[in-house]
């Protein structure tokens, strides 16, 4: 009898404990499965993106023959402003924008600034950007596609935006958060810190100079030659130059918005 009464009570569950019961353990599973994904999208591609990017640096720091500024012997500061043909739209890569350019460096007395790199193909990484206040040493890529270069830990070239060194406007951007997240914490970043971008032919030094915390993710204004948010009309400039945009989302872990930063060509030291 004391046995059939422990047996009892389980024995005769019915059907709305037992679908409870499968609602808890599908909740517990999907839980489970929940935060697997997050632990693999905020720690493991984190992971694998920064040690692929950092494999990349080293990479083209061995093609280069050199890994660091230190070992360059001139410095040219850059103050006089592109030629107008540098600023117009679709002439910021290839022959055209190389002949703008030598030619500007020519009459202001400048003919020994290095010769602009030819365009890099689609996804190449053919530069490195460091950030000293934010430890950040990064590739950078041609193009801003998420497969072929952020999702890769790399920092994208906007297509049809300046090269390094080049008069207008070399327009960068990053990702925030997972793959990487290069650009987390540039919103750190304040007016004088060094934006220092090395390639082949040389090392360019940038300076921050303006912030903007956040505008549409279509103000296509802020990486323009002359870069000017068409959102907030105030935030910008309006004279030609040597400028660079760094963009990433914000709020963090969204992609309403745009984080911009933008800096001035200060120095450059020919390899």
């Amino acid at each position: 009898m004391q046995g059939r009464r422990g047996r009892g009570p389980r024995g005769r569950r019915g059907p709305a404990a037992r679908l409870l019961w499968g609602g808890a353990e599908a909740a517990v599973t999907c839980g489970l499965v929940l935060l697997l994904l997050v632990v693999h999208q905020l720690w493991w591609t984190n992971r694998q993106a920064r040690e692929g990017a950092e494999r990349q640096v080293q990479a083209l720091e061995q093609q280069w023959g050199s890994s660091s500024a230190s070992d360059t012997s001139e410095t040219s500061d850059v103050s006089d402003p592109p030629s107008t043909a540098a600023e117009e739209p679709g002439l910021h890569s290839g022959a055209a924008d190389r002949g703008a350019d030598d030619g500007a460096g020519e009459a202001s007395g400048q003919a020994r600034r290095p010769r602009p790199a030819p365009t890099p193909d689609w996804d190449q990484a053919y530069a490195v950007l460091r950030i000293p206040r934010i430890g950040i040493r990064v590739p950078v890529a041609e193009g801003i596609s998420k497969s072929g270069v952020l999702n890769k830990g790399y920092v994208g070239h906007y297509p049809r935006t300046a090269q390094p060194g080049q008069g207008g406007n070399f327009a960068l951007a990053g990702h925030r958060n997972t793959h990487g997240e290069p650009f987390r914490r540039i919103n750190r970043l304040r007016h004088g810190d060094e934006l220092v971008v090395e390639t082949e032919r040389a090392v360019y030094t940038y300076v921050v100079d303006k912030t903007l915390g956040q505008t549409s993710a279509r103000d296509s204004g802020v990486i323009r030659p002359v870069p000017r948010s068409e959102v907030k009309a105030r935030h910008g400039y309006s004279d030609p130059g040597y400028y660079i945009t760094l963009t990433t989302c914000t709020p963090e872990y969204t992609s309403k918005y745009r984080l911009v930063v933008w800096g001035k060509l200060r120095s450059m030291h020919p390899r």
